[in-house]
């Protein structure tokens, strides 16, 4: 059994198993989840996305976890906090959250409860001095989301990705405004 990590009225997040790769690509390595991450990952992709997670967690005590829906079991998604992953980023030291909700379970605000507690931990438990996200400009969903979180938009972090037809934007918010926005 995974450690849990965190939990929320409805969620619990929990590292990532060996056995959780199959359920994965059939729930969340979707065209429609997949979308704006670049689209269906080949299998060694999200094992080796996995693996990161696990090795994030023994060197630094944080990742990215599983999302289970406390009254199911099943999971639902996939979240964390991690450091900036994409290598071409500017800011490749910075806290990073993320997530991804299989696409029977949008609009049911996982992602926003699980972000709500993933970012309290990597302020209040992890250390992180400000927390960013990254997505693609035409990602409208994911920037509202941070916007709901309290992000803000970080234009001066932008860059591109020769890959992507678009240029990848950044959110971010500093401890000072999540504590600010908490009261």
């Amino acid at each position: 059994m995974a450690e849990i990590v965190l939990s929320t009225q409805r969620l619990i997040l929990r590292q990532i198993r060996a056995d959780d790769l199959d359920l994965h690509m059939e729930l969340l390595n979707t065209p429609a989840v997949m979308r704006w991450l670049g689209g269906v990952q080949p299998r060694a992709v999200i094992a080796a996305k996995h693996e990161a997670a696990r090795a994030s967690f023994a060197a630094h005590g944080f990742g990215f976890m599983m999302m289970e829906e406390r009254a199911s079991g099943e999971m639902v998604g996939h979240c964390g906090l991690r450091r900036v992953a994409h290598p071409l980023a500017p800011n490749p030291q910075d806290h990073e959250i993320g997530w991804l909700v299989r696409e029977d379970r949008w609009r049911m605000g996982y992602a926003c409860e699980a972000m709500r507690t993933v970012i309290d931990w990597g302020f209040d438990v992890i250390g992180a001095p400000h927390i960013v996200a990254l997505t693609c400009a035409s990602n409208h969903g994911s920037w509202r989301l941070m916007e709901k979180l309290g992000m803000e938009r970080r234009a001066d972090l932008d860059f591109r990705d020769p890959a992507d037809p678009e240029p990848i934007i950044q959110y971010a918010i500093t401890k000072a405004q999540w504590e600010a926005q908490r009261r």
